[in-house]
């Protein structure tokens, strides 16, 4: 019996959260991907995650903000505390965070939560569903070809046996650390390389009476014992310890994982909660890689990558998971543009231009947070200063084709989202406007297509298909009752920015200058009028 065949626009191998994100925000720009997952399911491990203000912000662009701070308030405590302790009911080592929403709220109408891949991705799953994805679960991709049209794949179901043959111009790859795709493509990984075989223990014990009271986010703890990480759900009956190390702290066997029995888990919960006493029930354990690695590539071919496929760092900052949903929400609306006529296939050469600096810099951010907090017997080896965690996750600046160079740029790759006052390059900032008597942040006019912002006496918006126009001034299109909009986006009365779909300024006006259609083509790798298309590379 022949096989059957599946047309997909965009194929997604991985359905764990950063595959599932594609395939929401693929269908938020009315693709419709299919998306293959090994796994029965979503995750079966709590996997508690910090959800960064940048994606509560791609969250609420696509309808889920509500939803996941909900999930989060069934889970957790808010705005606790990430501290360095001897044991849970010892003494404190450290306060390295004292509420993890200080000073966010001047930059983003979100702020930063809890919540677990279990509360996470079923809200993922469903929303997908809403928007058009066929999501297969149980189904691994057995091979791939890249053919003159795209990607030529062959999943199989892992309990029927059943195959069938996938075509899709596109594919992305989100399928973990191990990327089988990766593999496949020769693509290397580069960076500071594996440095603990670590191992995560989730486990059920009342830790009430040793909290005290206390609103921890994270515990990080250091003893003789070992070195890892508590993160408690509510009721405080259960929760995990992430060991990366045991030992001597100066000189620690890094090797967790490797013959890691029932027993020796309820060894090192009781080291780590300092109470030998306190009934543990250990509920399962996960092996993985601590390390700090980045994709060589982000781009091979119809194939592009993305999260732990493209970059792997330690969870200290929670820095993995947010950057690959970034590359998402980077990524989505530039594949359904191109599936859509919309913009040439060389918008998506500028996917890796953005996002890999962005990787490499977030990777060693984290590497330095896990040397500074967790292992300081790394230190000799080197490591980035650290940077401020807003920085990190509200201020990269991205240079492309996709974005209109600019003369003011001082070349930084990261600055304060305080200080970008919309330059080319940057996350358009958060502004509190009114639109029919209600407040909306600038925030919300963005994620599907462009978007066009002009002070009161700025420049009309080009005549051009796909663009939403906005003018704000007293009687414009939106209100500022603080009078904030030429400040905060680094115009006058009379400039203007261009925002992309995922909130990126890509063109800025300081006064009065037009923008030509020519500039929109380029910036979309698309030709212009009477330009031959033909003489383009394909």
């Amino acid at each position: 019996m022949a096989a059957t065949e599946i047309d997909a626009p965009v194929l997604i191998v991985g359905g764990s959260l950063v595959g599932m994100s594609a395939a929401v925000l693929l269908g938020h720009h009315g693709v419709r991907p299919l998306l293959v997952e090994h796994h029965r399911g979503t995750a079966i491990h709590p996997r508690a995650a910090l959800v960064h203000e940048r994606t509560m912000e791609i969250l609420r662009e696509i309808g889920l903000e509500r939803a996941v701070v909900e999930k989060s308030e069934e889970q957790f405590e808010q705005d606790g505390a990430v501290v360095g302790v001897e044991s849970l009911g010892g003494r404190e080592l450290a306060a390295y965070i004292p509420n993890i929403n200080t000073g966010v709220a001047a930059v983003s109408p979100c702020r930063r939560f809890f919540v677990t891949q279990m509360g996470l991705e079923p809200l993922l799953q469903a929303r997908a569903r809403e928007l058009g994805a066929d999501l297969r679960f149980a189904t691994e991709m057995v091979s791939f070809d890249e053919t003159p049209d795209g990607i030529a794949a062959i999943i199989r179901h892992r309990d029927t046996g059943e195959t069938a043959i996938v075509r899709a111009p596109y594919m992305i790859a989100a399928d973990g650390a191990h990327s089988r795709i990766r593999e496949r493509l020769g693509i290397a990984m580069q960076g500071r390389g594996s440095f603990s075989r670590s191992a995560t223990i989730y486990f059920r014990a009342d830790v009430n009476r040793l909290l005290r009271g206390r609103n921890l986010s994270i515990i990080m703890v250091t003893n003789r014992a070992l070195n890892g990480f508590f993160r408690f759900e509510k009721p405080y009956h259960s929760g995990f310890l992430a060991v990366h190390a045991v030992g001597d702290p100066d000189r620690p066997d890094t090797d967790v994982s490797t013959g890691l029995t029932s027993e020796r888990c309820r060894e090192l919960v009781h080291a780590a909660l300092g109470d030998d006493d306190l009934p543990v029930e250990i509920e399962n354990v996960m092996p993985w890689e601590a390390a700090a690695n980045v994709a060589t590539r982000f781009r091979s071919g119809r194939v592009l990558l993305a999260g732990d496929a493209a970059h792997v760092m330690p969870p200290y900052g929670g820095f993995g998971g947010n950057t690959g949903i970034a590359d998402a929400h980077n990524l989505a609306w530039k594949l359904a543009m191109v599936l859509q006529g919309r913009a040439g296939p060389h918008l998506l050469d500028s996917y890796e231009a953005e996002r890999q600096p962005v990787a490499r810099f977030t990777t060693e951010q984290a590497y330095s947070r896990y040397v500074v907090r967790a292992a300081r017997y790394l230190a000799p080896g080197g490591m980035a200063a650290l940077e401020p965690d807003l920085n990190i996750e509200l201020g990269h600046v991205y240079r492309s084709t996709a974005v209109a160079a600019d003369a003011e740029d001082g070349g930084a790759g990261h600055i304060s989202p305080l200080d970008s006052k919309g330059r080319p390059g940057t996350r358009a900032p958060h502004l509190f406007l009114e639109r029919g008597g209600e407040r909306l942040s600038t925030l919300d006019l963005f994620g599907r297509g462009f978007t066009w912002l002009a002070g009161p006496d700025g420049p009309a918006a080009p005549a051009l298909d796909g663009i939403d126009a906005y003018r704000i001034a007293p009687g414009g299109d939106l209100g500022d009752p603080d009078r904030s909009f030429p400040s905060s986006y680094g115009v006058s009365a009379r400039g203007a920015v261009l925002v992309r779909p995922d909130g990126v300024v890509c063109w800025h006006s300081r006064r009065n200058e037009s923008m030509t259609p020519g500039v929109l083509d380029r910036l979309l790798s698309r030709p212009s009028h009477g330009e031959d298309s033909s003489a383009r590379r394909p």
